[in-house]
């Protein structure tokens, strides 16, 4: 295919186009003043960013159309990366436009629809702020997940602290100092990976609850319910990428100098002393071994199969109902499959005394809490009685208050 470039000068180019494309910094709009004329009723799509927010007093468009009052600007494309053009990967993309003629905009939104590009109406020029922000946002998605993440890792990781190194220097008078590497980690991100997949699933039982309650679906969630929900996904993939550290630091105990040490060490004692430490077969600890490693493994599998078809990639392919199912019904059953690991891990250990150091219980038992409170939640709501409400809540139905019953009896008798 040919491609056919002319050469000629801003005039001549401002006046052979309707729609022209402003791929300047703001710094260099001064010319645009001079030329003025030229562009008397031409639409002027300004892409512009900036380097920070807050940079100007005024937006660039707003400068744009200050400087050239003739014309009508608009504001858009900006959210679009130079990897996306370059590649021709605009089908679908999303981008936002603003500007003070609906004229121009429905010219620059046909343009964008023939381009494959989805295109979202933000209203008037004083919008153009907002859109010049989006391109500077940083993890605004992933804020909340992240200081979830980071604030349970660093509970956990010095109550683990206390419990197991500090406890054992200061009552056995041992130095595990080493264990804080590998063994405190492996402990660390399991929990929090239960935790922060728990809380996938919390704020929609929250907000099922909430719709019992109010006896309809039309009024708005709270503010943080809302937030909490938009950020399911992120909090999952967070969950994810801890269970992948944990199977990893899993992988490599047998590798550690000091579990090699031990192994080493206890058999050349015995053979010193030229005694055999007897090992009795456990039918009882086998079953329960085999059941831990089994659940870890299928919980993690479901993991992974969750994080794929939560790619955009991937969620695109599947039916809502299939895509449903798979983050709801097999999400529930991955965190059902999570906390029977985390259960068997512990079942006998729950009644020793020793399991409690310093009176405070182990890291296992807590993470267990928020799973556990979900899933009783989550039978509650799958009873017949109760999702036969919330069904026909969700499709639309009102429970009216007695009070408004009395008021509309009365007004059909009258």
């Amino acid at each position: 295919m040919c491609v056919f470039v002319q050469s000629m000068s801003h005039a001549a180019a401002a006046q052979s186009a309707n729609i022209i494309f402003i791929c300047v910094h703001r710094e260099h709009y001064g010319f645009l003043e001079t030329m003025a004329p030229h562009l008397e009723g031409k639409v002027l799509v300004d892409l512009s960013n900036n380097l920070k927010k807050g940079m100007y007093p005024e937006a660039n468009a707003a400068y744009l159309q200050r400087l050239v009052p003739g014309a009508a600007v608009v504001k858009g494309l900006n959210t679009l990366s130079a990897w996306a053009l370059q590649n021709g990967l605009l089908a679908g993309k999303q981008v936002y436009l603003c500007g003070n003629s609906a004229k121009a905009k429905q010219a620059v939104g046909e343009m964008a629809t023939k381009l494959g590009l989805t295109v979202l109406d933000r209203g008037s020029l004083s919008a153009a702020r907002e859109l010049e922000d989006f391109p500077l946002r940083l993890f605004q998605e992933w804020r909340l997940p992240l200081l979830v993440a980071i604030g349970l890792i660093a509970f956990f990781f010095f109550y683990l602290l206390i419990r197991d190194v500090i406890y054992a220097a200061v009552e056995q008078d041992k130095n595990i100092s080493y264990r804080i590497m590998i063994s405190l980690a492996n402990k660390v991100f399991p929990i929090v990976s239960l935790i922060m997949l728990s809380l996938c699933y919390l704020p929609g039982v929250i907000a099922a609850f909430l719709q019992l309650y109010r006896g309809t679906k039309y009024r708005r969630f709270p503010d943080w319910l809302d937030r909490w929900m938009l950020c399911r996904k992120q909090m999952g993939l967070v969950a994810l990428g801890l269970a992948f550290l944990h199977a990893i630091y899993t992988f490599i105990i047998p590798i550690r100098y000091a579990v090699r040490h031990k192994l080493i060490s206890t058999v050349v004692n015995e053979m010193k002393n030229n005694k055999t430490t007897p090992f009795y077969f456990d039918d009882t600890e086998a079953w329960g071994t085999d059941s831990f490693y089994v659940l870890g493994i299928l919980g993690f599998f479901l993991y992974v199969l969750l994080g794929l078809t939560s790619l955009p990639s991937v969620g695109g392919t599947l039916s809502w109902r299939e895509f449903s199912f798979v983050q709801s019904k097999l999400g529930h059953l991955t965190l059902f499959i999570c906390t029977a690991h985390g259960y068997i891990y512990g079942w006998n250990k729950f009644l020793r005394p020793s399991t409690y150091k310093w009176y405070t219980p182990p890291g296992y038992m807590l993470c267990l809490i928020v799973p556990s409170i979900v899933l009783v939640l989550k039978f509650l709501i799958l009873l017949p009685c109760v999702d036969r409400t919330l069904t026909r809540i969700r499709q639309g139905w009102e429970r009216t208050e007695p009070k408004e019953e009395m008021v509309m009896t009365k007004a059909t008798n009258l």
